[in-house]
């Protein structure tokens, strides 16, 4: 029998700086660039990538995560995670549990691209297998200006009300096919915000619809928007901060409640069970730790009950395609799965035609690996878009705060 091995033998980080619209939100609105992080590794003459939050890999530990993890083998790990973990509690001890995944998953992904290349299969099988050839992408809508604080009217316009809103989720489906539609709440008046909902239910009938003011809303307004919206939201997402006010919406209405705040540690999700504060729990691979964390997560999940989606920020192809394959691997993933990739795909790193959504979703890759190329002159483009930027965080409420020196992204706040 023959034992592949594979000692990685390059890593390299590269922080990106890509075109973002002006999209409102609880926090305030997206800046003009949106940073990223992708991760190459090599393992021999095969080049594998990963792709993270633009905080995944601070640039003060890479050299000692690099000197660390070159000769370790890719197919370990546990022993990478291992390895990356012990770094920065050396480096870093003010970074928390949750912080140290999120550096891991990129360089996870990575390896699991590498493993498929070496091995020529998909990451999906790499996972058990794909249980579904195409995965369900959500139409992920926003209250948006016409374009950024100086500059002309992008191509998709203003959507600052119910038309505006219409006509941008209307935009989405012509071009990508969504089947279901969510609307990014909490950034305006949440009246307004119900208007926008019924008007897209009236537009789109039977589609399912779903919106998320990021625990923007007050109790007793979380409640009015339930009862205005009784029988039109497939589920509310993070109405209210805290699981002891979802477990008491839910309780009081019945509606559907889903998290990514709530619930983003394994520590919370017991909490979470007991007083059925969620019943659906959106997955992140970027901070839940990579994708096989993400299918321990689903499991947990179908243990207690929990349905399971996907959540979405700011990300390139790279991470649509991971998202992708863990996705299919799941067997008790219930709901289209959130993406911001129509909003940011003109700047992505994968050529043209090689990840897309079609029909409202992708087909699972079946080349080896994550089934991805990646355009280099792109990479390095965006990179040196990062450096001229001056950027190393993202801050939607600074940006707001330009349009109206009075905002505050306090929450709750309405």
């Amino acid at each position: 029998m023959t034992i592949i091995e594979g000692k990685i033998t390059g890593f390299t980080v590269h922080p990106l700086a890509f075109s973002d619209p002006p999209l409102i939100n609880a926090a305030g609105v997206h800046e003009p660039l949106a940073l990223r992080t992708l991760l190459r590794l090599e393992v021999g003459d095969v080049v594998a990538w990963g792709e993270g939050r633009g905080d995944a890999l601070p640039a003060d530990v890479v050299p000692a995560l690099e000197s660390a993890l070159l000769g370790v083998d890719v197919f370990a790990t546990s022993r990478i995670e291992s390895v990356v973990d012990g770094v920065l509690r050396r480096l870093r001890p003010d970074l928390g549990a949750q912080a140290r995944l999120i550096t891991f998953s990129p360089i996870e992904v990575a390896a699991l691209d590498a493993q498929g290349k070496l091995l020529g299969r998909p990451v999906s099988e790499l996972l058990g297998g794909a249980l579904r050839d195409k995965v369900d992408y959500s139409a992920y809508l926003f209250f948006k200006w016409p374009g950024h604080i100086g500059a002309d009217e992008d191509e998709w316009g203003a959507a600052l009300d119910a038309d505006g809103i219409v006509a941008q989720a209307k935009q989405l489906i012509d071009r990508y096919g969504f089947g279901s539609i969510k609307l990014k709440a909490g950034a305006l008046d949440p009246d307004l915000e119900v208007d926008a909902m019924l008007a897209l239910a009236d537009a789109f009938p039977g589609m399912p619809l779903r919106i998320d003011p990021n625990g923007a809303w007050r109790y007793e307004t979380a409640l009015r928007v339930a009862r205005r919206l009784e029988g039109v939201l497939e589920y509310l997402e993070d109405p209210v901060l805290g699981t002891d006010g979802m477990s008491r919406l839910h309780a009081e209405t019945g509606l559907p409640l889903a998290t990514n705040m709530c619930v983003v540690e394994t520590e919370h999700i017991l909490p979470a069970v007991k007083s059925d504060a969620v019943q659906i729990l959106l997955s992140d691979h970027h901070y839940w730790g990579g994708l096989r964390r993400t299918q321990a997560l689903a499991a947990v999940c179908e243990a207690t009950n929990i349905g399971v989606s996907m959540h979405s920020n700011s990300h390139l192809g790279v991470s649509l395609a991971a998202m992708t394959h863990v996705a299919a691997a799941i067997p008790n993933l219930a709901y289209a799965c959130d993406t911001h990739f129509p909003w940011n795909r003109a700047d992505d790193v994968v050529p043209e035609g090689g990840i897309d959504i079609v029909d409202g979703a992708v087909t699972v890759p079946t080349g080896p690996g994550l089934g991805v190329d990646v355009d280099l002159d792109r990479v390095a483009e965006l990179q040196e878009r990062f450096v001229r930027s001056g950027r190393t965080v993202r801050n939607d409420g600074d940006y707001m705060r330009r349009w109206d020196p009075a905002f505050t992204d306090a929450r709750p706040r309405y």
